[in-house]
C-alpha cells in the first residue's frame, strides 16, 4: 500500500512539474491580449512617447510590395520600423538594403514565419541568431529589436531574444491588414480606433503570410493615416525615436 501510494505521488508531483514547465513555456503568450498588454506590459506593448506613433512593418522584405512602401514614406516624410524575416531578406536583398539606404530602421522577425509557442530555446535561438546575422549583414546595420512571428511570445522566446542581444516589442494597435477583404479604409480606421497615446502600429510590407494582395489595402491606408495622425498633432517615425531603450547586442 505504501509503496502504492509513493507511486501515485510521484506520478501527480510528475504531472505538476511537467505542467508547470508548460506554464512556464507559454505564460508569456497571455501578451497577446493586447488591451491588457497595453495596461500592464506597455514596454512589452511599444507603447513610447505620448505625441508620437512608432511606424512598424512586418513579413518583407518582398520586391513585390515593399518598394512601393519605401515610395510612399517617402512622399510622406515618413520613416518606419521593417521587422524582417530572414529569408525574405535572403530572396530580396536589394530590397533589404534599400530599405536601410532611404533610412529605415531595420529589425528582426526571425528567420521563419513560425510560432515559437511550441518551440525550444534551442530552436528560437538560432532561428533568431540566424536571422539577426542575416539581416544585419545584408543592410549593414546592427538590428536591436524583435517581433515574434504572431507575437507569440514564449519563455523560450525571451530566453533567446536576452542571449542574441535583442528587446521584444509586439504592438500597442494594429490594422488588420492581413485579412481577406481589408481596405485602405477599413486598415485605417481599425488603427485610429484602436490607437492609445504612444502607440506602436502594426501593419504589413508584404502578403507572404497574409491575404494575397492585402497589402495593397496597406498601401493605400497610409495617406488616410497621415490625415488623420497630422490632423491629431501626431508625429511619425521609427521605434528609435519612440523613447524605448534597446538592450546591448551580443
Amino acid at each position: 500500500m505504501k509503496a502504492a501510494s509513493a507511486a501515485i505521488t510521484a506520478s501527480v508531483a510528475g504531472g505538476l512539474a511537467v505542467a508547470g514547465t508548460a506554464l512556464a513555456q507559454l505564460l508569456p503568450a497571455t501578451s497577446s491580449l493586447r488591451w491588457a498588454r497595453n495596461r500592464w506590459m506597455p514596454g512589452l506593448a511599444g507603447v513610447g512617447t505620448h505625441g508620437h506613433v512608432a511606424l512598424t512593418f512586418d513579413d518583407g522584405p518582398d520586391e513585390a510590395s515593399t518598394p512601393a512602401f519605401l515610395e510612399a514614406l517617402d512622399e510622406l516624410g515618413w520613416r518606419a520600423t521593417f521587422f524582417m524575416l530572414g529569408e525574405m531578406a535572403a530572396r530580396s536583398p536589394e530590397v533589404a538594403r534599400e530599405v536601410a539606404r532611404r533610412g529605415h530602421e531595420v529589425a528582426v522577425h526571425g528567420y521563419r514565419h513560425r510560432n515559437h509557442l511550441r518551440r525550444g530555446p534551442r530552436w528560437a535561438t538560432r532561428d533568431l541568431l540566424t536571422a539577426r546575422q542575416m539581416i544585419g549583414q545584408l543592410t549593414e546595420t546592427q538590428p536591436r529589436w524583435f517581433r515574434p512571428p504572431y507575437g507569440a511570445l514564449s519563455a523560450s522566446t525571451l530566453a533567446a531574444a536576452h542571449q542574441v542581444g535583442l528587446r521584444p516589442v509586439l504592438w500597442s494597435t494594429w490594422g488588420h491588414d492581413w485579412q481577406r477583404g481589408a481596405t485602405a479604409e477599413s486598415v485605417s480606421q481599425e488603427v485610429w480606433t484602436t490607437l492609445v497615446p504612444g502607440a506602436t502600429v502594426l501593419l504589413h510590407d508584404s502578403d507572404c503570410t497574409s491575404a494575397p494582395g492585402s497589402w495593397k489595402a496597406t498601401l493605400g491606408a497610409l495617406p488616410l493615416l497621415a490625415e488623420r495622425w497630422r490632423a491629431a498633432g501626431l508625429s511619425v517615425g521609427p521605434l528609435g525615436e519612440h523613447g524605448l531603450r534597446p538592450v546591448s547586442a551580443a
